[in-house]
């Protein structure tokens, strides 16, 4: 094992061009999902004012994954990312499982993503067909991603600049309002004491309490992000653990902040299922732009979603191909370093997937179905990290005495977080939508299983046994 990076990088490895700035940014932009902005509401009407806590402890555990992350991706700079340190410690099968489910997760992310800003386009063109929004932005994504790596972390450097503006603008518009004592048109004022004066901050008890959790976990699938851009980031001994270091400030800041601004500004009994939140606090403001504001928002971090999905995808299926575990056309760079076949190849599901999500007829429950099987998956990879940890501190002892990024708690920690997510997916078992898609999402799984034996049969008949046996998948 090595911690220094070669001084040349080959012609066939990915290079190193995501400064600080960007990777901070992505980190953010990972860390905001699309679900803050439309689940929202739907999250606060379930849990009331306990919404904040929820949002706060799913943060919490994520900030430990992403540590036992960092540690991991620091301890050998060969790692391109998840998908090499879990095959690495648990075995090729892991590689594969880790790599598979991660491209799909972003995939179907991504249709949701897709489908997503069709309709939010409907909003300025609703004569417009609305494949015609869906395939605009695949090609555009597409052509962005082909140019360069460093193109795609401005790209996501600004998409993210625009979230983060969205939000602060939403925290001071709340706060002063909360400190004008602004009085709705519904006769309620803006003031903090609505977060606990009807019926407390758990109005509906422990199980509406639980109910927040199903939505809110899918609001931060894309933390993990980060972990995908290390093989492209310049002195990455730095910049990770700055963006992975951050988190918890951003959880506060994002997540926090604009809950408590909402629910002063507009008692939780009154905020709609169904409209985004952010919307309905500057429409009181009194602010006539808010609706397209907000849109243009909401389509850019859709837009930010996707991209994201396009690049991690399209290195994913690049860490796959170089171990073995997709086709060797997707290890082929372009002449600018970056991962063409894998890009192609992401973009033509993105497109195939949305085509198929136009024949269902309830949209609202296809998504359902599409997000909670996302956020299962998700789960699934960042369990797999936790995984990876556990054995890196059994196996490779030394090395976690060497690291200078440790994963605070440890051991203990990585328990607490595996009994988080196991907690998520008995609460999932809870309501009728979300059970759906706990039963469908072992298919996944049954697939990846066949589908790694004709793998492993095609690698032991290419790789002469040698004398002494490695640990087998």
């Amino acid at each position: 094992m090595t911690n220094q990076q070669p001084p040349d990088t080959p012609a066939h490895d990915l290079q190193r061009n995501l400064t600080n700035r960007h990777i901070q940014l992505i980190a953010i932009g990972g860390a905001i999902g699309t679900g803050l902005f439309m689940g929202s509401g739907k999250t606060i009407s379930l849990a009331g004012p306990s919404i904040i806590f929820v949002y706060m402890i799913i943060g919490f555990m994520l900030f430990f994954v992403m540590r036992a992350m960092g540690e991991l991706l620091l301890s050998n700079l060969n790692y391109k990312s998840f998908i090499d340190f879990s095959a690495d410690l648990l075995g090729p099968w892991a590689g594969y499982f880790t790599g598979w489910t991660y491209w799909f997760c972003w995939i179907i992310t991504g249709i949701a993503d897709v489908i997503a800003i069709a309709a939010y386009s409907q909003f300025w063109f609703p004569d417009l067909p609305q494949w015609a929004p869906a395939l605009a932005c695949v090609g555009v994504l597409l052509s962005l991603n082909l140019i360069t790596v460093k193109l795609f972390g401005e790209i996501e450097f600004w998409f993210a600049l625009i979230k983060i503006i969205a939000i602060m603008a939403l925290v001071c518009t709340g706060l002063y309002m909360v400190f004008v004592g602004f009085q709705s048109p519904t006769g309620t004022s803006a003031q903090l004491s609505n977060l606990w004066n009807d019926a407390g901050m758990f109005p509906h008890g422990l199980m509406g309490f639980f109910a927040g959790f199903q939505i809110a976990v899918f609001a931060f699938v894309g933390i993990e992000l980060v972990g995908t851009t290390a093989a492209e980031a310049k002195n990455p001994e730095r910049t990770l653990p700055r963006a992975i270091n951050s988190i918890p400030i951003r959880i506060i800041m994002f997540y926090v902040l604009a809950l408590i601004a909402i629910m002063a500004v507009t008692p939780w009994r009154d905020v709609v299922p169904g409209k985004s939140p952010f919307v309905e606090l500057f429409v009181l403001a009194g602010l006539p732009a808010a609706a397209s504001i907000i849109n243009f928002v909401v389509l850019t971090s859709a837009a930010s979603s996707a991209n994201s999905g396009v690049f991690s995808t399209s290195r994913m299926l690049f860490g796959l191909a170089q171990q073995g575990d997709a086709p060797k056309s997707f290890e082929t760079l372009s002449s600018r370093k970056v991962p063409a076949n894998g890009l192609y190849f992401s973009c033509t599901c993105l497109l195939l997937g949305a085509a198929l999500m136009y024949v269902i007829p309830d949209l609202i429950e296809a998504f359902t179905l599409v997000t909670t099987v996302s956020a299962i998956l998700f789960m699934f990879v960042w369990t797999l990290i936790l995984l990876s940890y556990l054995t890196y501190r059994k196996e490779r002892a030394p090395l976690h005495q060497a690291s200078k990024y440790k994963m605070p708690g440890g051991r203990f920690m990585c328990w607490v977080c595996l009994t988080f997510f196991a907690f998520i997916l008995v609460l999932l078992c809870l309501e009728s939508d979300t059970r759906q898609a706990l039963l469908v999402t072992p298919l996944w799984f049954v697939l990846l299983a066949v589908t790694y034996q004709t793998v492993r049969r095609k690698r032991q008949a290419r790789v002469p046994v040698p004398a002494t046996t490695p640990r087998q998948s």
